[in-house]
């Protein structure tokens, strides 16, 4: 029993803590484009990566 008072105020804790990390997330846009990124997936990049953006493979 005395478990259950401890127990209780975490579980309070988290859920609000859950609470404002889902508010937070709504107010900063997370969830504004759901369709976007599924679609971005579809649609080819026809750019070619510029020499200058892979200094790696100028040196090899």
């Amino acid at each position: 029993m005395t478990m259950l008072l401890f127990l209780i105020p975490v579980a309070l804790f988290l859920g609000g803590l859950g609470l404002i990390a889902f508010l937070w997330a709504l107010k900063s846009g997370q969830y504004e484009d759901l369709d976007g990124a599924a679609e971005r997936i579809f649609v080819e990049n026809d750019e070619l990566p510029s020499k200058e953006q892979t200094p790696a493979r100028a040196s090899l």
